[in-house]
C-alpha cells in the first residue's frame, strides 16, 4: 500500500466542534451506557467475541480542591470483528453523523441487523474520558495472513481547540504495523470524575440495554483489578405470580387522522415482549419500569407511559411495572428514535399510538395484580409488625378490639409499596396508630349499642372523652418542654469546653428544628430511615468502608449527621465549639456529599424522594490553607456554614413567641413528676 505524502495529515475527521461536545459530554454521561454504545458497535462490526476490562466499583477520577484528578486507569474494549483499513476509518469512523445504513446496508456481512444509524455512537465515551485511542486491523490479509492496523488517538481538548479546521486524530505507534488477526481495540484514558458501578449492578445495567440472546455472539465483562468476570446475559427480573402479560399477539393499533373517521384503524403495528409486577421494588434503574427494544437494543425506558392519575393500583404501578417491548419498526425507515437512544418521539402518530396502547396495558395489569398485591403487602406486613403476636399479649380477651386494630392496620398499609415494609419505623408506626385508632370503632359502637340501651348510661363514655382531652392537654404541654429543654441544652453545650461532638450531633439529630425552624415531626420523613440504610449498605460495598449517619441507636459515633428537610438530604458536618474548620475535615464533607450525589444517580426510585444533597457545617472558625474551600463554602448555594452562637441566636429568635407562650401557660399545664434541671447528668 503506498503511503501518503508526508507533509499530509494521513487522517481527518470533519466534524464542528460544538457537535463532539454536545454529543459527547451531554448525551453519555454513564458509564454502563458508553460501555453499551461501544459493544453495539462490535455488535455491526460482525464481531463474535467482545471483551470489555475496567475496574468494578472504583472511580476513574477524584474531586480534589475544585479540580478534577485522574486516577490512571483504562477502559478498554476489545472484539474480532471485520476491523478498518486506514480509508474506511476515514470513510466512515471519523465521519460523524453519517447515515450507517445508508452507507454501508441495513444488515452486516454475516446478515445481523444493524444496530447503529446515527453515526455518534462512536463519540459516546467523551462523555466520561478525555482520550480515545482506536486500534484495528481490517481489510483482506496479505500472502502471508497478515492484517495491516490502524492505530489512531482522539484527544477531547484537541478536538474542541479550534472549531475552524478539520480535527487529524495522531497516529499511535502500531500504526501501519501488522498483525494476525482482525478486530478492533478502543482504550479509554483520563477520565473525568465517574464510577464505576459494581459487578452485580453494572451486569444488570449492560443486560438492560440488550433484549435478546443472539447466536454466535458473546460478550465478556471483566474486573481490571481481580480479573474475575461475567458473560452479558438476559436481564432476570423475579416476577410476582401470576401478573405476567404476554403482548406477542397485541399489536398497537395507529388510528386514521380523517376528521370524518377519526377511529378508523389504518395500521396494526407487530410488538413483543411482556409485562408484569417484580416480586419487589426496583434495586436500580436497569430494573426499572418498561424497557422498549428495537433490533434489539434499547431505545427507550418507561415507568408508566405517561399514565394519568387516579386509577386502579395506581401507587404500585410505579414501583413495581417491569417488561420489554420489542418493536423493531421504531428504527426502521421513519426513524423514531432520539439521538442518544434513550427515549422515543412520542409526538409521531406511532409514537402516540404506541403510547395509548401501552397505557391501556397497563391499567389491565393494574387491575389484574391489585388484589394480589394487596394480599402480599398484608402477609409481609404481619410476618414483620408480628401483630398477631403482640395483640395476643396485649389483649387477650377481647376478640372485638383485636378485630378493630386489625382491620385499622390493613386499611393503613392496603395501598403502600412494598418497599415501605422494610423500614421498620414505619412498620412500628403502622402497628402504634392502628393500636390507638382501633378500639375507637369499637367504642363508636358501643356508644350506638348504650345509646340504644337507656340515654342515662352515656355519662361513664363522657367521663372517658373528658379524660382523653387531659391525657391530650399534658402531652402537647411535654412537647412543648421539651423545646424548652433543647434550647437550654445547646446553651450548656456551646458554652462549656468539655463538650464533645457526639453531644451535639445527637442534640440536631434529636432535635433538627434546632436548624430549620419550621421542621416538624410530620416533616421528619420516614423514607430518611430506608435512605439512610441502603445508603450506607451500597458505601460499605462500594468503598469497603463502613459510614455512620446517625447517632441515634448507634454504637459507633457517626461520621456525619444525615437529615431529611423540604425532600432534600442533608449532610450536617459538626464541630464542637472552638474548633477551626481544617482544610482535610473541608475535603472530607464534600466528598461525602459528592458520593451520595453518586448513589442517588444510580438510584432514581430514591432521587425523586430526594431531589438534591445539601451540606451544612457547623463550625466556629475556619483553618483553610487553600483559598478553594472558603470560596466554595461561600460561592455555593447548596453549602452553608453556621456558628453555634449563629445557631442558638437563629433558633432562639424563631421560637420567641412560642417559648413565650409556653412560658405564660407553665400553670395550666400537668407537672411532670421527673421535672429535674436540663444537663445536670
Amino acid at each position: 500500500m503506498t503511503a501518503p505524502p508526508t507533509n499530509h495529515p494521513k487522517y481527518t475527521m470533519k466534524i464542528s466542534r460544538l457537535t463532539i461536545d454536545k454529543l459527547g459530554i451531554h448525551m453519555y454521561d454513564r458509564v454502563s451506557a458508553v460501555i453499551a454504545e461501544l459493544i453495539a458497535n462490535s455488535y455491526d462490526a460482525d464481531a463474535t467475541n467482545v471483551t470489555v476490562t475496567l475496574p468494578f466499583g472504583k472511580y476513574l477520577a477524584k474531586q480534589q480542591a475544585g479540580q478534577t484528578i485522574d486516577l490512571e486507569h483504562e477502559i478498554t474494549i476489545e472484539d474480532d470483528g471485520i476491523g478498518m483499513l486506514s480509508h474506511e476509518v476515514n470513510d466512515f469512523y471519523l465521519k460523524v453523523g453519517a447515515n450507517r445504513r445508508a452507507d454501508r446496508g441495513e444488515t452486516t456481512a454475516s446478515g445481523r441487523l444493524v444496530l447503529g444509524r446515527k453515526g455518534i455512537g462512536k463519540l459516546a465515551p467523551f462523555g466520561i474520558c478525555q482520550e480515545i485511542r482506536v486500534v484495528s486491523a481490517g481489510g483482506a490479509p496479505d500472502n502471508s495472513g497478515m492484517y495491516e492496523v490502524c492505530d489512531l488517538l482522539l484527544q477531547y481538548d484537541s478536538i474542541l481547540s479550534d472549531d475552524d479546521h478539520d480535527y487529524h486524530p495522531v497516529p499511535g505507534p502500531l500504526d501501519g504495523s501488522k498483525r494476525s488477526s482482525h478486530g478492533t481495540t478502543i482504550i479509554l484514558k483520563h477520565f473525568n470524575r465517574k464510577r464505576v458501578p459494581p459487578g452485580d449492578t453494572l451486569h444488570r445495567q449492560i443486560s438492560a440495554r440488550f433484549g435478546i440472546s443472539r447466536t454466535n455472539w458473546s460478550v465478556r465483562i471483566v474486573d481490571s483489578g481481580s480479573h474475575q468476570g461475567f458473560d452479558v446475559g438476559d436481564l432476570e427480573i423475579p416476577l410476582m405470580d401470576d401478573t405476567r402479560i404476554c403482548i406477542d399477539h397485541r399489536p398497537v393499533p395507529v388510528k386514521s387522522n380523517d376528521e370524518d373517521a377519526p377511529d378508523m384503524i389504518t395500521d396494526n403495528l407487530p410488538v413483543s415482549g411482556w409485562v408484569a409486577y417484580s416480586k419487589d421494588p426496583y434495586k436500580d434503574d436497569a430494573m426499572a419500569g418498561v424497557r422498549i427494544f428495537a433490533r434489539g437494543k434499547i431505545v427507550a425506558q418507561t415507568r408508566d407511559f405517561d399514565i394519568g392519575a387516579g386509577f386502579t393500583g395506581e401507587y404500585k404501578m410505579r414501583s413495581y411495572v417491569v417488561g420489554e417491548i420489542h418493536a423493531d419498526w421504531l428504527d426502521n425507515e421513519d426513524d423514531l428514535v432520539r439521538s442518544d437512544r434513550q427515549g422515543i418521539i412520542w409526538t409521531s402518530d406511532r409514537g402516540e399510538a404506541l403510547q395509548h396502547w401501552g397505557v391501556m396495558l397497563l391499567k389491565e395489569l393494574a387491575r389484574r395484580s391489585e388484589t394480589s398485591a394487596r394480599g402480599r403487602v398484608w402477609e409481609e406486613f404481619l410476618e414483620r409488625s408480628r401483630l398477631d403476636e403482640r395483640l395476643r399479649i396485649a389483649i387477650p380477651t377481647d376478640i372485638a378490639v383485636r378485630g378493630a386494630i386489625q382491620r385499622a392496620a390493613k386499611t393503613l398499609v392496603r395501598s403502600v409499596d412494598r418497599d415501605r415494609l422494610r423500614d421498620a419505623d414505619f412498620v412500628e408506626r403502622a402497628v402504634q396508630f392502628a393500636f390507638a385508632v382501633g378500639p375507637h370503632e369499637t367504642l363508636l359502637q358501643t356508644l350506638d349499642d348504650v345509646a340504644d340501651l337507656s340515654k342515662g348510661t352515656l355519662e361513664p363514655v363522657i367521663e372517658l372523652f373528658e379524660k382523653a382531652s387531659v391525657v391530650e392537654m399534658y402531652s402537647l404541654g411535654q412537647v412543648a418542654r421539651e423545646r424548652i429543654d433543647a434550647v437550654e441544652t445547646l446553651k450548656k453545650l456551646i458554652s462549656s469546653p468539655s463538650t464533645k461532638e457526639y453531644q451535639l450531633q445527637q442534640l440536631v439529630e434529636n432535635a433538627p428544628w434546632i436548624l430549620y425552624p419550621d421542621w416538624t415531626p410530620l416533616t421528619r420523613n420516614q423514607p430518611l430511615e430506608s435512605f439512610r440504610g441502603a445508603f450506607e449498605s451500597w458505601h460499605l460495598k462500594n468503598a469497603g468502608k463502613q459510614v455512620v449517619t446517625t447517632s441515634i441507636r448507634s454504637t459507633k459515633r457517626p461520621d456525619f449527621v444525615m437529615l431529611s428537610y423540604a425532600g432534600c438530604i442533608e449532610i450536617v458536618e459538626i464541630k464542637r465549639p472552638d474548633h477551626a474548620l481544617t482544610d482535610q475535615e473541608c475535603q472530607r464533607a464534600f466528598d461525602y456529599r459528592y458520593t451520595i450525589t453518586d448513589f442517588l444517580r444510580e438510584s432514581q426510585q430514591l432521587a425523586t424522594r430526594f431531589p438534591k444533597v445539601r451540606l451544612t457545617i457547623i463550625c466556629d472558625k475556619l483553618s483553610f490553607r487553600n483559598r478553594l474551600y472558603a470560596d466554595t463554602i461561600e460561592k455555593d448555594d447548596d453549602i452553608t456554614r453556621k456558628t453555634w452562637t449563629t445557631v442558638l441566636h437563629d433558633t432562639t429568635q424563631a421560637h420567641q413567641d412560642f417559648l413565650s407562650r409556653v412560658s405564660e401557660l407553665q400553670g395550666q399545664l400537668p407537672t411532670r413528676e421527673d421535672e429535674e434541671s436540663v444537663g445536670d447528668e
